[in-house]
């Protein structure tokens, strides 16, 4: 049976997002992969996905991703593609809201374990 397609509102999900400083939902699922909404603010965990790219498609604000060398600024309507096995940490002041895709159950904090790992992100 095929799937009847929907759209989604992001603002509409947005506004479902605890506000917190960090908070993230599943909006929908293609194939094996996770679209996930998240709004952050602050510094990330140093960590890498060893085995999956990840993209994370700035919608509002401004995020840098910081690397072991260097950092990118990406701004509201950027994108930046983290290649798998890339230590990489998500950081800012201000706050950011993004469309993060990635494969299905890929750990939000990569290969490490710490206070900011969620073990199940729900649907919104």
């Amino acid at each position: 049976m095929a799937m009847i397609p929907f759209k989604i509102n992001f603002s509409e999900k947005f506004s479902k997002l605890p506000s917190d400083d960090y908070s993230v939902g599943i909006v929908a699922r293609m194939n094996d992969y996770e679209f996930k909404l998240v709004k952050f603010r602050g510094e990330f965990v140093w960590h890498s996905h060893p085995d999956t790219d990840e993209t994370f498609i700035i919608l509002d604000g401004r995020m840098m991703m910081h690397f072991r060398d260097k950092w990118v600024e990406v701004k509201s309507g950027e994108m930046i593609v983290i290649p798998k096995g890339v230590e990489h940490k998500p950081a800012s002041k201000e706050g950011y809201k993004a469309l993060l895709i990635e494969p299905e159950g890929v750990p939000n904090t990569g290969d490490v374990k710490n206070e900011m790992t969620i073990k199940k992100v729900e649907w919104i």
